[in-house]
């Protein structure tokens, strides 16, 4: 017999509460989730499923030559500004550590893309190394396998079998212990980070999620307790951002472990890797011939039709005879950022949003889209940008709309299924294992269409892609 829409809603709805993955503030009185819940994933066709698969390796490619131009701007080998932008605001002991030799060749381990689906295709706005979703991104592919849909990425063992296997491979050898670190300023994830590690560990991985209070420092590596021995850590998954050192405990302890070998750790301790302003760099076009050479035809083509147009907002002064490379108001070359305070709410098809080293960085927290704010919040948000410069930085990019799709949820308050014109942003999940990337599964989050931000807010729809 057919199962009714709002029924397979409803024991999704059940299922997600049970797992018990959610902050307080982010559920209802039934202890669900603040968002809505549909009764089939996002379908994907064939074409699409093989642009993810392939986009993996592109990605995976930018952040190895991001690696390279830095440590080469780094020793004079190509312009130092490279380097300087990416290092402006750090303080100069992790700028430091990020150089160090040991973690040279370092990439982070997992790669999440920010995809607006468009009219004209696909637009990459952002990356993200220390992304959160993937472990409520698991438990929804396993909701909607479930009832029979044919789920991307879910052969295999999914996304928690490749995390493993991503351990693994940055710690060199089989059977290694690891370690997910949740930081206080990251405990929304708690719930699915040490969800994912049970989920791992009761498949006779041993994986632990732990707060940065639980680690146990000594000379010859990090330890935890486990019931009442003391057990060494091989491999540690960084779960907490850099920006947030000086709050998480033992964090020096942690790094000086890692600067002398004896833990693993990714995403790696490097900056210069989490900031959106290397969009910026890669469409400089003082720079496109480097990365052009580097990336190779391909994958630099491939990335410059999926990349926005984005600038540093750096408050310096630009000469008289020079201009903002590649910004335009009305067909007029820019030449002090001050000019688009005036821009018509038409023309402020723009978004500026911190580039990395802040607590606004993540989430959608700092991003501010120039249409769908009032003059004076733009103007203020334009102004305060550049006055933190150097100290924080931002950036400007040029706004994608999302083209409009069809979705269906569950209405709670009438218990009935509606439909709702949405905007869709893809959350593909890659995984570094030996050398080359797995795409282990995409999460669709879709917004009311008249919402210029999408994110997952109590409007949204959150769901994992398939295919039909």
């Amino acid at each position: 017999m057919m199962i009714k829409p709002e029924d397979i809603c409803l024991e999704i709805e059940s299922s997600l509460a049970e797992l018990n993955l959610f902050p307080k503030e982010t559920q209802n009185e039934k202890g669900v989730p603040n968002w809505r819940v549909s009764p089939e994933p996002y379908y994907l066709s064939s074409e699409e499923i093989l642009f993810f698969e392939d986009l993996g390796s592109h990605l995976l490619k930018f952040y190895s030559v991001l690696n390279s131009l830095y440590a080469d701007s780094v020793k004079g080998k190509i312009p130092s500004w490279f380097a300087q932008y990416l290092d402006a605001g750090k303080p100069e002991n992790l700028v430091a550590y990020s150089r160090m030799k040991r973690i040279r060749g370092d990439l982070p381990g997992i790669i999440r893309p920010d995809i607006i689906v468009t009219e004209k295709g696909f637009s990459v706005t952002e990356l993200d190394s220390v992304p959160g979703g993937f472990g409520l991104t698991t438990h929804l592919m396993n909701l909607y396998s479930g009832i029979g849909e044919t789920v991307i990425g879910a052969n295999d063992g999914g996304i928690p079998e490749a995390f493993y296997k991503m351990a693994e491979s940055i710690s060199g050898k089989k059977s290694c212990l690891v370690a997910i670190i949740v930081s206080d300023e990251a405990n929304d994830y708690w719930g699915e980070m040490s969800s994912l590690a049970d989920q791992l560990s009761d498949q006779g991985f041993p994986v632990f999620a732990l707060r940065p209070q639980e680690v146990i420092f000594k000379e010859e590596g990090l330890f935890f307790k486990k019931n009442n021995d003391e057990v060494r850590i091989d491999v540690l998954y960084r779960f907490f951002e850099l920006f947030d050192l000086k709050n998480v405990p033992k964090a020096e302890l942690i790094m000086y472990s890692c600067k002398k070998g004896r833990v693993k750790i990714t995403p790696p301790f490097k900056p210069y890797l989490e900031e959106k302003l290397a969009f910026s760099l890669f469409k400089h076009p003082i720079l496109t011939p480097l990365w052009k050479k580097e990336l190779g035809s391909e994958t630099f083509t491939v990335l410059s039709h999926l990349i926005p147009d984005t600038w540093t907002l750096d408050s310096r002064e630009v000469p008289e005879y020079a201009v903002i490379p590649g910004l335009d108001i009305c067909g007029k070359p820019v030449q002090n950022w001050k000019e688009l305070i005036p821009l018509t709410q038409k023309e402020r098809e723009l978004v500026i949003k911190p580039s990395g080293f802040s607590p606004e960085s993540w989430g959608s927290r700092g991003v501010v889209i120039g249409h769908d704010v009032s003059a004076e919040v733009w103007r203020k948000t334009l102004e305060d940008s550049l006055d933190s410069f150097p100290e924080e930085s931002s950036v400007l990019q040029i706004f994608h709309k999302g083209r409009r799709v069809r979705t269906r949820y569950r209405d709670s308050s009438t218990d009935s299924i509606v439909e709702m014109e949405a905007r869709v942003r893809l959350t593909p999940y890659y995984f570094l294992i030996d050398g080359s990337v797995r795409l282990t599964g995409i999460l669709a989050t879709l917004c009311p269409h008249d919402k210029k931000k999408i994110h997952g807010m109590s409007e949204a729809v959150l769901i994992p892609c398939a295919t039909k």
